[in-house]
């Protein structure tokens, strides 16, 4: 007889991680304690490949394709001296109301100048022009 085998009592044999709390398994899971080809390792992979390919289907990401048109005609931009940038879009691309105030112009222009800017833009100041071919356009001067 070895002493080995003279420390555990014959009726109670010894089982692996039969005393550990739920608290030490869930523990051991976020530190990544077990072997490869483990029962928990298995585990710990089947939870981690069920979120990568569940969530999608319950959690809306909200990582949906723009609904709004975008403009009929093309947009151009160029830069304000490093103050931000200078956008002239066609008049017929923003829909603005006739006798409209400015802050109904500004939020008009901020919608029709988003497509290239993108949401966090701050619209300066504008004006009318008319382009090379004699159309009625917006001359947008904003910044992030």
């Amino acid at each position: 007889m070895n002493s080995q085998s003279a420390a555990i009592p014959e009726s109670q044999p010894q089982r692996a991680g039969a005393d550990r709390s739920a608290w030490q398994v869930v523990k051991s899971y976020f530190y990544w304690t077990h072997t490869r080809g483990s029962f928990h390792y298995d585990v710990m992979v089947t939870l981690i490949l069920l979120f990568i390919f569940v969530t999608p289907f319950w959690w809306n990401f909200g990582d949906r394709p723009s609904t709004l048109p975008g403009p009929q005609h093309p947009i151009l931009v160029s830069t304000n001296g490093g103050h931000g940038v200078i956008i002239t879009v066609q008049a017929s691309d923003v829909a603005v109301a006739p006798g409209a105030t400015n802050a109904q112009v500004k939020k008009a222009l901020r919608a029709a100048i988003e497509p290239v800017t993108g949401d966090d833009v701050f619209v300066e100041h504008w004006e009318t022009v008319t382009d090379g071919n004699g159309n009625l356009a917006w001359k947008v001067w904003a910044h992030k």
